[in-house]
């Protein structure tokens, strides 16, 4: 989760709402970075886990990342959720939950949805504190 943060602080620093991603292979190295990139890239889907599954299945040279677990700062949105559905990630670490747009377990549960066979596993409030305080400070900023 700290250089998941790193990256949200790179975001933050590019003007973009204070996201960042890892994906870890089985032996603990990190595979795939991302930081929300929208900003800067004009794409509606430069969002960090989108990002960081890229690169991990680039590295890879596989889109199948299923020994890898995704790190996220903020829970993901329904299109991440997706995303991380479409890897085939197992595990899933996460920061601070979205409780407007969330996608594993606030607002919505997409990636343990018996309806689809998904059956991520979530593991949540790591950091809890410091995610939400950079997505905080972010927006308190431009209010």
């Amino acid at each position: 989760m700290g250089e998941a943060l790193a990256l949200a602080a790179r975001a933050d620093e590019a003007g973009d709402v204070p996201v960042g991603a890892v994906v870890v292979d089985a032996s603990g190295a990190i595979r795939g970075r991302g930081y929300n990139r929208r900003e800067v890239a004009h794409d509606p889907t430069a969002h960090a886990e989108v990002l960081a599954l890229r690169e991990a299945a680039s590295a890879l040279s596989s889109w199948r990342l299923d020994d890898c677990t995704l790190v996220v700062t903020l829970e993901p949105c329904l299109m991440c959720a997706g995303a991380i559905l479409q890897a085939r990630i197992p595990r899933m670490v996460i920061g601070a939950w979205d409780a407007k747009a969330g996608a594993t377990g606030s607002q919505w549960d997409v990636v343990r949805d018996g309806r689809i066979g998904a059956k991520v596993e979530v593991v949540s409030g790591i950091r809890e504190a410091e995610c939400a305080r950079l997505l905080t400070a972010f927006f308190e900023q431009r209010r």
